[in-house]
């Protein structure tokens, strides 16, 4: 299976593979408690080898997957991870990401996310993709209804990070719906 072209672009974020000189910033961004809280299965705390292993896994092609560094395009700085994959074989594909701590509340995230979906519905053939977020993170569920997911029911999962199950809000974005959304102001 061929990868799909790599970077991603966006205004102040790219997207591209995560690589072996990651690993200083990586751990340090992951390895902080509040960010593996709101995910379902980072790690606290988050070690070298648990940085390498994702590394690894980035490097791994398979069907309706992609794990991409989020970097800053100004300086190539990794400043956080997005993801999308099956959670379990044939089942629907999830979007997913996190940004460490000094990088919040800049909007990149949802540039981070913009670009992940696009890359998600161009190179491959997905109908829907499927985001949630803690029901206590309100920055996540910004980045996913800007990012044109639709709310569609709230649920429970296990967080590794939060040492249990946590309450979340589900979400969904169809194909048909991000075509519109991208075609929007392409006619002025």
């Amino acid at each position: 299976m061929a990868a799909a072209p790599l970077p991603q672009e966006a205004v102040r974020v790219r997207l591209d593979r995560p690589r072996a000189d990651d690993l200083t910033d990586l751990v340090f961004l992951a390895n902080n408690k509040t960010v593996a809280a709101n995910l379902a299965t980072m790690p606290y705390p988050f070690t070298v080898q648990d940085g390498r292993a994702l590394i690894t896994k980035a490097g791994v092609p398979r069907p309706n997957f992609a794990l991409f560094a989020i970097r800053m395009k100004s300086t190539g700085r990794l400043i956080g991870i997005a993801r999308y994959a099956n959670v379990e074989p044939g089942g629907p594909v999830h979007v997913g990401y996190w940004l460490g701590e000094p990088f919040w509340g800049q909007g990149l995230a949802t540039e981070a996310v913009h670009s992940l979906v696009d890359h998600a519905f161009t190179y491959n053939d997905i109908q829907e993709l499927q985001g949630s977020c803690r029901v206590t993170n309100p920055a996540s569920r910004r980045v996913l209804i800007k990012s044109g997911f639709q709310y569609r029911d709230q649920g429970m999962i296990r967080s590794v990070g939060a040492g249990g199950s946590v309450p979340i809000e589900r979400y969904t974005l169809e194909r048909a719906v991000w075509k519109s959304l991208k075609g929007w102001g392409q006619g002025r």
